[in-house]
């Protein structure tokens, strides 16, 4: 058995127990460099955790404990606190009902955990919006579940991936609607944030750099004004009252600079900005991290991919990877809760 008291304990949830979330888990599970870095307790039920085994082929342990701490962290088990959602099996890669309440009483049951202090962070497998939808679940996804439980201050999703950090300005909306969604006083008030949540990983002093929405930051008018009327006044006014940020910096170099240390973050403007960036660097490898809230909680960047569920050929690397942040990060999170942002 391992020290129990060198490596932080973590929640893991499976997501919708029809998709891959399940598959992934125990895959990750069995990862020698996990279980080096982190303890883990898993939130599902016996049936989904059974039956992913067996899909799997695997002989590993499914050993239910009463709290987390209980667990017996050895190698080929599986710690689990049982929900109690599911009484059976469940159809693989089928929208329903059942799969949603699951998914969401999981993550419910988990965030209870780390609002009690009974693991320091949370990993979570996907959730599918359609089978929360069906079950009538009165939140969209994950992060909207997060915020209205466990919020801090306000949320961001901060991508890691190799080097490279990305925050989002504006995410899930049209692109005719993104130019007009960027506001200077919406910089302003992310670029703090940005700050403070870089600081609560363990940076000092964290240099950001604000990216630039048109070709060539615009050339001067050229290719767009956005960059001169928002954007750069916005970055003007943050460098004025004393904070370290840079830009607009041309997206199709902003991101490699971070990455090679130049600047410590990148505020992408919109969502495939940033996400086009990170998933080109190293698709698998790229987490999110959900900050502003009261712990922090790592995700896979992918969904519940219905149409591979079950067939035991998910990749299992991003839960790795999500596991892994969750371990190195998840203690500094923790202390850094009361750190104030740049005025």
């Amino acid at each position: 058995m391992s020290n129990n008291g060198s490596r932080p304990l973590i929640g893991i949830t499976v997501g919708d127990p029809a998709g891959v979330g399940p598959e992934i888990v125990i895959k990750a599970l069995q990862d020698g460099g996990v279980r080096e870095q982190v303890r883990s307790v898993v939130y599902a039920d016996r049936a989904c955790l059974q039956q992913a085994v067996e899909m799997l082929g695997l002989e590993m342990e499914l050993n239910e404990v009463a709290s987390p701490a209980d667990g017996k962290d050895e190698a080929g088990v599986v710690d689990f606190i049982e929900v109690g959602s599911l009484a059976g099996p469940i159809a693989y890669g089928q929208i329903s009902a059942e799969g949603g309440q699951a998914g969401y009483a999981y993550l419910d049951r988990a965030i209870d955990a780390a609002l009690a202090g009974e693991v320091v962070g949370l990993a979570t497998a996907p959730l599918n919006k359609e089978s929360l939808q069906a079950g009538k679940v009165p939140f969209i996804d994950h992060t909207a579940v997060l915020k209205s439980r466990a919020a801090h201050r306000e949320a961001m999703t901060l991508f890691v991936v190799r080097g490279l950090r990305i925050f989002f300005l504006t995410r899930h909306i049209s692109f005719r609607e993104i130019a007009d969604a960027i506001t200077g006083e919406g910089i302003l008030e992310a670029l703090p944030l940005c700050e403070l949540y870089l600081r609560q990983l363990g940076l000092d002093e964290p240099l950001v750099a604000v990216a630039a929405l048109n070709p060539h930051g615009g050339e001067q008018g050229l290719f767009g004004t956005d960059e001169m009327d928002v954007i750069g006044p916005a970055v003007t006014e943050a460098k004025t009252r004393g904070w370290k940020v840079a830009g607009p910096v041309p997206a199709d170099s902003v991101f490699n600079q971070c990455y090679e240390g130049r600047y410590d973050g990148v505020l992408s403007l919109y969502h495939d900005q940033g996400h086009i960036a990170a998933k080109t660097l190293d698709f698998h490898g790229t987490v999110s991290l959900t900050m502003g809230l009261k712990f922090l909680r790592t995700s896979v960047d992918h969904g519940t991919a219905f149409d591979i569920a079950g067939q035991g050929i998910a990749d299992a690397r991003g839960m790795v990877e999500a596991l892994l942040a969750a371990g190195q990060y998840s203690a500094s999170v923790r202390e850094g809760l009361d750190l104030a942002p740049v005025v």
